[in-house]
């Protein structure tokens, strides 16, 4: 880890998530090719982004963190905005990419994703009760 990265772990996810508004998360691990080849990227844009907060869970300390977000292949980018997953992905994203993530997310509107959010689980609920 960086000093511009934040590990991630079962002991202190929770907290991350509630003490900052906007997390990314790349879930990796080391015998992971694809991982390592992403870290620098991912560590570049948390220096190019000092405001947030870029975390990283290594799928085989953290077996809980990565079956609690159903991550079936490594690595995989995540961003969470005010405690909602906004975006995930798995595969290495080019640093253009990973920027151009970053800005959509900064600029999503997060009234209307918890609307958005709400009227999902709202049919959801309804279509479990009709069957």
């Amino acid at each position: 880890m960086s000093s511009t990265t934040v590990e991630l772990t079962k002991e202190n996810f929770d907290q991350t998530m509630t003490d900052n508004d906007f997390v990314l998360i790349d879930f990796w691990a080391t015998w992971c090719g694809p991982c390592r080849q992403f870290a620098p990227v991912y560590e570049k844009a948390a220096e190019a982004n000092p405001d947030l907060i870029f975390g990283k869970v290594d799928t085989e300390a953290q077996p809980e963190l990565a079956a609690a977000f159903g991550i079936q292949s490594i690595p995989t980018l995540m961003i969470v905005r005010d405690q909602v997953a906004v975006f995930a992905q798995p595969g290495a994203l080019p640093a253009e990419a990973l920027e151009d993530v970053i800005g959509q997310a900064r600029k999503l509107d997060m009234d209307e994703v918890r609307k958005s959010v709400a009227e999902q689980q709202a049919q959801a609920q309804a279509g479990g009760a009709e069957q």
